[in-house]
């Protein structure tokens, strides 16, 4: 009976910890958003918020000559099952070591 009061009291004790913590970081975030939209960014003096940064983008939205990239990055067009199939058959024939002798069409 002991070890069950002691397991509710040490279980108590941790939720109550995770929900401190959990309305501290709601907090937290909702004070840096209403800094953020006022252009206030971290790593920034307010000094030096009247010049604007510009945020930087990730490397692979960029070209070769590093201008960002403004058209889509993956196109996938559908297809059916036989197509692929087809595909991947010709993959397979096309490798070397493959012969056909050996293989089981089904």
């Amino acid at each position: 009976m002991l070890l069950h009061l002691l397991y509710i009291l040490a279980f108590t004790v941790l939720a109550l910890l995770a929900v401190g913590n959990l309305i501290r970081n709601l907090m937290t975030l909702g004070v840096e958003s209403q800094r953020a939209s006022r252009g206030w960014s971290p790593g920034v003096s307010q000094a030096g918020s009247s010049s604007r940064q510009e945020p930087i983008p990730h490397p692979e939205l960029l070209d070769s000559t590093g201008n960002v990239i403004n058209e889509p990055l993956l196109v996938m067009r559908s297809m059916s099952v036989e197509d692929a199939r087809e595909q991947l058959d010709a993959l397979y024939e096309s490798s070397p070591g493959s012969s056909t002798d050996s293989r089981d069409d089904v």
